[in-house]
This record gives C-alpha cells, structure tokens and sequence, in this order.
C-alpha cells in the first residue's frame, strides 16, 4: 500500500503571494515587448499593482482553471485589459492581442 504523502503529490496548492507577483510582473513584461511602445516604470508598477490585485481576487477561479490559458485570457481580457489599456494609454484590442501572444492563450 502506498503512503498516504503519494495521493496529495498530485494536487496543487495555492501559489504563494510572491510567486503571483513575480508571474504578474513576467507576463505584463512579456506584454510590453509584443506591443512596441514605451511603458513608464511609473505605470508599469501601477499596472502591476492592478493585475496582482485582481489575482488575488479571483484566485480560487484562476487556480481551478490554470491549466487552461485561453479561459485564463479571455478572464484577462474582460477583467484588467481595460484598466491598464487606459493606465498606459494604449489601444485596448492590441493590448489583448499582446497579451495573448505572450501568454500562450
């Protein structure tokens, strides 16, 4: 019989607070580089702040749907494009489509 440590090796916890900051931070910097323009560091930490607190919001969503990018996208999309679209001043459909490219949704 197998211990019991075996059946838990497969189920995930909850990332730590510093492991969603630092993925935020990854995926807003992979953003900033498909979309070409200048992002202030100013507004890029705004953005950051914005994107780890809407995380954190939904977390219990985005982690039962993790494996799933474009569900995690198109959450993406209809919960933080728009804020930090106009945070940046940037067209908000090539925000997305940024974002998607660098997300892998």
């Amino acid at each position: 019989m197998k211990p019991a440590a075996s059946t838990q090796k497969h189920s995930s916890s909850f990332p730590s607070a510093r492991k969603i900051k630092r993925a935020c931070e990854n995926e807003l910097y992979r953003t900033i580089k498909r979309l070409g323009v200048y992002i202030p560091k100013e507004k890029v930490e705004l953005a950051e702040k914005l994107y780890v607190q809407k995380v954190f919001l939904n977390l219990q969503w985005i982690h039962e749907n993790a494996s799933n990018r474009k569900l995690l996208s198109d959450w993406w999309d209809e919960n933080v494009s728009g804020e930090i679209a106009s945070l940046w001043e940037v067209d908000q459909d090539r925000l997305r489509k940024s974002f998607r490219d660098a997300f892998g949704g």
